[in-house]
């Protein structure tokens, strides 16, 4: 279990660099660049949107914060060996595929929110990869977090 847990800290912190990533995206949309000194604004370039690299900042690092959460209580949660690795690499996908999709999301008209155009834009390959990997990390999450907490319950 300790080697699942140190894997699951381990992509955390990953993902959270993610999202630290997209917090210098977000400083280059607000204001046009990265200041270099005092009043000196440098253009950078970027794509997306201040409003999408907002969320995938938040949104990364609340998704590496639930995967460090949930690594620390795997020793608390009554699973078998096979559910504690499936819910143990299944946060770990989870994260990952949302970092996708708030990255994805940037590069897509449609945000990533469909697999085909939506009243946001046109979709294209990143909106459908951003889409599918998320749609599947959504699914996959309700089912653990169910089966976790049905577990515990029990266990009580």
């Amino acid at each position: 279990m300790e080697r699942l847990q140190k894997l699951m800290i381990g992509n955390a912190f990953l993902v959270i660099v993610m999202s630290m990533f997209a917090g210098f995206m977000l400083g280059f949309g607000l204001i046009g660049g990265l200041e270099l000194y005092p009043g000196k604004i440098v253009a950078m370039p970027y794509y997306g949107t201040a409003e999408g690299w907002a969320r995938a900042h938040s949104g990364g690092l609340s998704n590496g914060l639930l995967v460090l959460a949930v690594a620390w209580a795997l020793p608390k949660i009554p699973l078998s060996n096979r559910m504690r690795n499936i819910t143990a690499w299944g946060f770990i996908y989870i994260a990952w595929a949302n970092t996708v999709f708030y990255w994805a999301g940037n590069a897509a008209g449609s945000r990533a929110l469909s697999f085909g155009d939506n009243p946001l834009g046109a979709s294209n390959l990143f909106g459908v990869l951003g889409f599918g990997l998320a749609f599947a990390g959504a699914l996959l999450i309700v089912y653990l977090l169910l089966v976790a907490a049905i577990s515990t319950f029990r266990s009580a």
